[in-house]
């Protein structure tokens, strides 16, 4: 690696990494409506009991979490000390799901909130690292649980509060990866699972960092609708600071649009000039079966982009079933106070370039 030059600046607010920064392994561990869905048999693991073993909602997702840590670790041959730092967050006040879940783990630790686009700030934060040297392995994780958002955001789960069909439903699961500059070992060893196959890996080649997108929504059952402009802004700057166009991703991802965002994103690109509508999916329709799992508007969540992530994208990426990805997690920046003060609800987007890299390709 030559630290002196790790990327380069790109357009306003995006940058391509000189150096490289592999995604090495990678893990998921859901709930039971998760593994109910569509992706089931994909997740590393799927948890019959939402409480995971513990007494509350909240011990439930840092247990979730840690474990999917320990499972990215575990596949990549390596222990918590050989990680120089961990990048993680959630949707939980003082990011309290990430602190008790990895913190017992020993790594260095950057708690996150980004909501529902967490994994995307923190696959940027770790690559920026990787790649300026400051760390050969880093882990990124983040995680979400229905009944501990259900708790932080809206109702006692006993109410029993009807949902709109603009809402979308938490998903309760966890997505890790692990980060560094050297290639995957050509070898599996024994015991491990690092993300590499016959056909090649996965690089992180550039980043868009989101802006924040605050079209004056007040909704908080409709998540996708406060999130799609923040979408569609950091889309549209990925394609003018790279001077790109649809048609060089072979597949675009938002975190958790939900069918209403979906929409109101492709419409919004439209009026920019790009139609995205033949590359693009959502991690929300993709994790749930709307029709059959009573989602209504698909899945969200910290852990809804985290683990399709994990358990679909980067190893059909790994494959080489897609040449280049556009990962854009989205998140609605609410709280509490903020709701309930009456303040709208600005949306973040993070765009993460994901590449293929065959075997002929890579180069220590």
């Amino acid at each position: 690696m030559n630290p002196q030059t790790p990327a380069r600046l790109t357009g306003s607010a995006s940058m391509s990494f000189q150096n490289p920064v592999y995604v090495i392994s990678c893990a998921s561990v859901v709930g039971k409506k998760e593994g109910e869905g569509p992706l089931g048999s994909k997740f590393d693991l799927v948890c019959e009991e939402p409480m995971f073993g513990e007494a509350t909602w909240e011990a439930a997702e840092s247990t979730m979490q840690k474990e999917a840590a320990a499972l990215a670790l575990g596949k990549a041959g390596l222990t918590p000390g050989d990680i120089r730092m961990t990048f993680a967050g959630d949707l939980l006040a003082q990011t309290t799901a990430s602190s008790f879940g990895i913190a017992g783990m020993g790594i260095p630790f950057y708690g996150l909130f980004g909501a529902c686009s967490t994994i995307g700030e923190s696959l940027s934060l770790g690559a920026m690292s990787v790649a300026a040297g400051y760390g050969e392995h880093i882990l990124c994780a983040t995680s979400s649980h229905f009944a501990s958002a259900e708790k932080e955001f809206r109702f006692p789960l006993a109410y029993g509060n009807q949902r709109p069909l603009s809402a979308t439903w938490t998903v309760t699961g966890s997505g890790a990866c692990v980060l560094s500059g050297t290639l995957p070992v050509p070898e599996i060893p024994e015991k491990t699972d690092p993300l590499i196959s016959a056909e090649g890996c996965v690089q992180i080649t550039g980043l868009t960092t989101g802006k924040l997108i605050d079209f004056g929504l007040k909704d908080s059952l409709n998540m996708g609708g406060c999130m799609a402009p923040a979408a569609c802004d950091t889309i549209y700057r990925n394609f003018c600071d790279f001077d790109r166009t649809p048609d060089d991703y072979d597949a675009i991802f938002t975190g958790d649009l939900g069918a209403v965002g979906k929409r109101i994103l492709l419409d919004l690109l439209k009026e920019k000039g790009y139609d995205i509508e033949s590359i693009y999916q959502d991690c929300g329709l993709l994790i749930f079966d709307g029709e059959t799992q009573d989602t209504h508007s698909g899945g969200s969540g910290c852990g809804c982009s985290a683990s399709v992530l994990a358990a679909y994208i980067l190893p059909e990426l790994a494959k080489g079933t897609w040449k280049r990805v556009l990962f854009v997690p989205t998140g609605a920046l609410l709280s509490k106070t903020s709701f309930n003060e009456g303040d709208s609800i600005p949306g973040i987007a993070h765009a993460v370039v994901l590449e293929h890299v065959s075997k002929k390709d890579q180069k220590q």
